[in-house]
């Protein structure tokens, strides 16, 4: 476009854009190669073209022109609207030559002369100089408080008045000046009926039996103080307190043995991970090693641990399809999932709102983000054997399972060659020979494989077949059935539903065949072979299971003259050396029996995710896989000082542990905070900051700031010697054994007239226990109640066609009565009794669970199956344990559901209903009151 007008045309441009072109016409023009001059050539094109929507005054999608600082930060979209010397890499350069129309710039005129483009595309290769400029430097910052590093508060003096004498911690010295400071003060201590219903909820999730609590009575009568001490050490000892805490834990994380799309197919072996969360819970594991064994627990001796990278939902291969662009956004929906994960459970940032821009609240960026996606690259949904120390049990018994198997292999390779079953895939062992090829020669028309593995005696589970070895595959046919599924699928180290098919003629001359070339001569004595094998380990129940059919095969090796020499056949292997060698058989079944035993009791296959090749991490433009931009470096986020010192070549374990120290360093003022306020809402119904997974400028701000902090610096440095450092049972005790936490819940005026919340917690805010509560204590009552911890989940669910939905078979039979912390944990799937009380459906995170009041709720209290069965058991028992005297059986009822005897008015009304119909009905009615419902 030249800069000079027509005369017709000129009449058409309004009269304030006549003078601007006029002025830009004698503009001084720099010719190539010469050296341009900001405030006279640039700064007018800024201020004519940009600067009324990204200046001093307003800036438009964060962007701001006028500051060489800014320039080099760019706006919101994450990248540097300047890169100088780099033209190619500035996006002011791309939005002003409108390569995409949607980010035209300028948006509402037409695209600038190309004089302006050339005149700036130049000034940005010559280096951007701005005079004044060049030292300013535009950083990250922020004054909000929870970005801010943790300092120990001065514990304040205790001036308000108690209502009476009760031992005071340091949190009720906190508390107390709050309340002061509003004209409040505690309530009265609850009564030791109310106190230990509530501590037993609270720490294990159970209420307690009839005679724990009538042992507590008595025992506060003698020395009330010296009782409740008892009494939380007892319950913070007992094995169902991990059950409790890691069902906290699972929610935040959103835990599920499902995978929630389409298909919504079963994980397999996820349990493992909820076992593991448990079991850390209840050896009090320190916190930051339980954050940084569940990101790296691979290279710490706690592979299960990493199941937590991979709790939350994905598209699984076979539904994501064949298109490469549909399989870039899956994969990068994949690792916003484990962003999600991370930043809500352990950081309290919502990070994965940085995915497609700067974060619009918090200080965090597109740059941030994608350099966290960095970190693990190297995570895929999926299932591996996972890594367990050398002290772990399933790790000493799978040693033990080995050395028979390995006795039994001894016998057959006297015999020769054997197949082993390994339910995933088939493995043929055979004499080792050194070689330069091999050709497998299938007997059959079709073949399905997504693998073919080659091993030799030494290293023993290196892959010699696979691609990245320089392996080269070929055979027939090449480009598989229908050319959508070719050979080289065979060795590339994915297993699933991407495979090689191959179909012929069953006359035809040519057979399947697979060839592999190594790139090197390699002595080879094992050859594996799966169809889809990442459907055997991911997942279960399926009416029509994955299975690898038993392939008639024979394999050959290449001689050094070129020629092909038969080797081992199955026919051969199977058939003739056990009509030669009878003792094969009794050997072979030994070994698959070993196998068996293997999965049961030894490391298996468990969906606690799987490991591959990091792939080089870039910017991805408004999220989109088909717009990479910048490569970033594996890191934090940078206003948390997140450089880990790691680049594209650092391998994903490595990537992984540095991340999981740092995040628990002391640079990160975010985990310790985020921790003890979780920690608070499930002691105490509410957060000190109520939105327990957001401390961004986005949520609540803390109600009691400096305790928030105080408790934060003790969870690190405790100021009792006795106390470990990140310990979670110590803090939790600390919290319980508040005066705060020990008052009663009885509603005051003038409380409810200053703090209807009870946020400032003048009494113990009531609150609605959760569906697992119920569940378990009815269980308990009944006398039901399995208390075996860890293990396989119970299974409620039928079994299913890959894209059918799930169904409930059965939701209260004796299979069931186990802690509902065991239950299968499928997403999307109502479970047609608790799922009505606010169970998590486990898509999103549940920092804190809804409460709501339904019709289902009490419908499902009185008529579901479980709730009928489970009163008539109550009844049975009551009766039983009272001598079958109803009036005594009633009293029994009251004492084991609601922990406490009947008054004179529901005793006689009960008695008239039991009269009339039965016990088990004035179970069910007990059952649908508050005091099952509510802690009091």
């Amino acid at each position: 476009m030249s800069m000079f007008l027509s005369t017709s045309d000129w009449k058409h441009v309004p009269m304030l854009r006549r003078v601007l072109l006029l002025c830009l016409m004698f503009l001084p023009q720099a010719l190539p190669g010469e050296e341009i001059d900001f405030e006279e050539q640039i700064l007018p094109i800024l201020e004519e073209r940009c600067l009324y929507c990204h200046g001093e005054d307003e800036q438009e999608s964060g962007l701001r022109l006028d500051l060489r600082a800014r320039m080099l930060r760019g706006g919101d979209s994450g990248l540097p609207a300047v890169v100088p010397g780099k033209p190619d890499k500035s996006y002011l350069v791309e939005v002003i030559n409108h390569v995409d129309e949607d980010m035209a710039m300028p948006p509402d005129d037409d695209k600038l002369p190309a004089e302006e483009i050339d005149l700036l595309t130049r000034w940005i290769e010559a280096g951007a100089v701005i005079p004044g400029q060049m030292e300013d430097i535009a950083s990250e910052q922020s004054d909000h408080w929870a970005f801010q590093s943790v300092v120990r508060p001065e514990v304040p003096e205790i001036k308000g008045a108690v209502t009476a004498p009760r031992p005071l911690t340091v949190i009720d010295a906190f508390l107390l000046r709050s309340l002061t400071e509003q004209g409040l003060s505690y309530s009265e201590p609850a009564d030791p009926r109310s106190l230990i219903r509530r501590v037993s909820i609270v720490l294990t999730g159970i209420a307690p039996t009839p005679e724990q609590t009538e042992a507590f009575i008595e025992a506060s009568k003698i020395d009330s103080e010296q009782a409740y001490t008892e009494l939380v050490d007892r319950l913070l000892q007992s094995p169902h307190f991990g059950e409790r805490w890691a069902q906290h834990w699972l929610d935040v994380i959103r835990w599920a043995e499902t995978n929630g799309s389409e298909a919504n197919l079963y994980r397999k072996n996820a349990w493992i991970y909820r076992d593991y969360v448990v079991r850390s819970f209840n050896e009090d594991k320190p916190y930051d090693v339980f954050v940084q064994e569940q990101i790296a627990g691979d290279s710490m001796g706690a592979g299960e641990a990493t199941g937590f990278l991979v709790a939350g939902p994905h598209v699984p291969a076979a539904t994501v399809g064949r298109e490469p662009a549909a399989i870039r956004q899956a994969r990068a929906d994949r690792m916003d999932e484990i962003m999600q994960t991370v930043g809500a459970s352990v950081m309290g940032v919502t990070i994965g709102c940085a995915r497609c821009h700067n974060h619009k609240f918090d200080p965090i960026t597109i740059q941030d983000y994608y350099s966290m996606t960095g970190v693990f690259q190297d995570v895929e949904f999926g299932s591996r054997y996972p890594e367990f120390a050398a002290d772990h049990p399933r790790r000493q018994r799978g040693e033990a399972i080995w050395k028979e198997i390995a006795k039994q292999r001894g016998v057959l390779r006297q015999a020769g060659s054997w197949e082993e079953n390994w339910g995933a895939f088939r493995e043929m062992h055979f004499k080792p020979i050194t070689t330069t090829a091999i050709r497998v020669r299938f007997k059959m028309a079709n073949v399905g494989l997504d693998e073919l593995e080659v091993f030799g005696p030494e290293n023993y589970g290196e892959n010699l077949a696979h691609k990245r070895r320089g392996t080269k595959v070929s055979g027939f046919p090449e480009d598989g059935f229908e050319g959508r599924n070719p050979i080289r699928r065979v060795n590339d180290g994915e297993y699933g539903t991407m495979t090689w098919r191959a179909k012929a003629e069953k006359d035809a001359d040519k057979q399947p065949y697979v060839r592999l070339d190594f790139e090197q001569p390699e002595t080879i004595s094992r050859i594996r072979l799966s169809s889809n094998r990442e459907y055997y380990f991911d997942t279960d129940y399926l009416d029509k299971k994955p299975y690898l059919p038993r392939y008639e095969y024979d394999v050959d090796i290449m001689k050094s003259d070129g020629s092909w020499q038969p080797w081992v056949g199955t026919w051969h292997t199977n058939t003739q050396l056990d009509k030669d060698h009878p003792e094969r058989k009794p050997a072979l079944k030994k070994i698959q029996n070993q196998i068996d035993l293997l999965s049961e009791e030894g490391p298996r296959p468990s969906f606690v995710g799987r490991f591959i090749r990091p792939d080089v991490t870039h910017v991805l433009l408004r999220g989109s896989p088909e717009n990479p931009r910048d490569e970033v470096d594996p890191a934090g986020p940078a206003i948390f000082g997140g450089d880990l010192g790691l680049t594209q070549q650092a391998p994903g374990s490595k990537r992984r542990a540095e991340f999981a120290q740092w995040i628990t360093s002391d640079e990160n003022p975010l985990t310790a905070r985020v921790m003890v306020n979780r920690l608070w809402h499930h002691v105490f119904g509410a957060g000190i900051v109520t939105t327990t997974s957001d401390f961004g400028k986005a949520g609540a701000a803390p109600t009691h700031p400096e305790l928030l902090d105080w408790l934060a610096a003790d969870f690190v440095h405790p100021t009792d010697s006795a106390d470990a450092a990140w310990s979670t049972k110590a803090m939790i005790r600390q919290m319980v054994m508040s005066a705060a936490f020990r008052q009663s819940s009885a509603p005051r005026p003038e409380g409810l007239a200053k703090d209807a919340g009870s946020s400032l917690l003048w009494r113990f805010p009531p609150k609605r226990v959760e569906a697992e509560v119920i569940r378990d204590s009815i269980l308990q009552a009944s006398g039901s109640l399995d208390r075996t911890i860890g293990g396989r989940s119970y299974r409620i669910h039928n079994e299913k066609k890959t894209y059918a939905q799930w169904e409930v078979v059965k939701n209260y039979g004796p299979e069931t009565w186990r802690r509902m912390l065991y239950q299968e944990r499928m997403r999307r799937v109502d479970d047609q009794m608790f799922t009505a009380f606010d169970f998590p459906d486990c898509g999103q995170v549940r920092d804190k669970r809804p409460v709501s009041t339904t019709p289902l709720q009490a419908l499902n209290l009185m008529n579901s199956d479980f709730v009928i069965a489970q009163s008539e058991l109550i009844a049975e028992r009551a009766e039983r344990e009272s001598g079958d005297e109803l009036k005594s059986a009633i009293i029994r009822c009251f004492e084991l559901l609601l922990s406490r005897q009947p008054e004179t008015d529901e005793l006689d009304a009960c008695l008239e209903m039991a009269t009339q119909t039965s016990l088990s009905l004035v179970c069910r009615t007990l059952l649908n009151t508050n005091e099952i419902a509510f802690l009091p």
